[in-house]
């Protein structure tokens, strides 16, 4: 029987809320460059009443893209997609975020775009790490979402030299996502799909916990506790705004970023997390 499929990249914890909230029904194609990680939780969703299936996947390769893609079709139309895939400054290098984030997530979107069908929807997970940056050249944003994928990473503000540190390259790969998502929300509205990006804050996840209690955890306290809401979040509340974007009441909303952050940005830029506020 066919069956509408759900692409899932990312077996995190904002994956799985949002899969949970809206892959009822559906065919979900869980991927991840971890199978061991991918099947744990298509376990815990199976035994929920979820309809999952597992394919290793690696975001910063083309052809594992297709292959993932290939593999949804087997079961029916790709018709959702939820990129929860990547990775985090602290955990690697300029380069593999670059070509994760950044490169591999413009793959991701691209290629889905091609097949998705009418009536489709997708998110991909950015960060409010892309807000917190000094603005871009209009020639600069115009390149992150509009280069040729394959040509994405040879854009001359993108080279090692050019970046800071990890952080700084994080920063750049999550602002290029929201870029790409607007590039490409044209072309997914030819198929009768929209596309839209979540940019989240902190939330709790077992990898924001492993940074609380790191060698940043005093940073991340710090960022959470001076927003106005004063806490992180969680997963179930990055699923609350996902379940309304992927569904029909936001038929109007499409290349769009939503900020949840609890408002760290806006104290970031207007507040006491301000550079330099602590020190007046």
């Amino acid at each position: 029987m066919n069956q509408d499929v759900m692409l899932v990249t990312g077996a995190g914890q904002i994956s799985m809320a949002i899969a949970r909230r809206v892959g009822y029904g559906k065919k979900i194609i869980l991927g991840d460059k971890s199978l061991e990680q991918a099947q744990a939780v298509a376990r815990t969703m199976t035994e929920a009443g979820f309809d999952v299936e597992v394919y290793e996947m690696d975001l910063a390769s083309r052809q594992s893209i297709k292959g993932m893609i290939a593999f949804g079709q087997g079961f029916g139309e790709i018709k959702y997609l939820v990129n929860g895939a990547g990775v985090s400054p602290s955990q690697a290098s300029i380069e593999t975020i670059l070509k994760v984030d950044l490169y591999g997530t413009a793959v991701l979107l691209e290629e889905v775009g091609k097949v998705v069908g009418k009536g489709g929807a997708g998110i991909t997970i950015s960060s409010q790490s892309g807000h917190r940056m000094s603005a871009l050249t209009a020639e600069q944003d115009e390149a992150l979402a509009m280069t040729p994928t394959e040509e994405l990473l040879a854009i001359d503000f993108l080279q090692v030299d050019q970046i800071k540190d990890s952080l700084h390259a994080y920063q750049l790969a999550k602002r290029a996502n929201e870029k790409r998502t607007m590039a490409e929300a044209v072309k997914w509205g030819k198929r009768g799909a929209r596309i839209n990006d979540i940019a989240p804050g902190i939330v709790v996840t077992p990898l924001a916990i492993d940074e609380f209690n790191g060698i940043r955890g005093d940073f991340y306290k710090n960022m959470f506790a001076k927003s106005p809401a004063g806490r992180p979040g969680t997963a179930d509340e990055i699923a609350n705004v996902a379940e309304l974007l992927m569904s029909d009441r936001a038929s109007f909303i499409t290349g769009s970023t939503v900020l949840i952050d609890g408002g760290a940005t806006a104290s970031y830029f207007y507040g006491p997390l301000r550079p330099g506020k602590e020190k007046e």
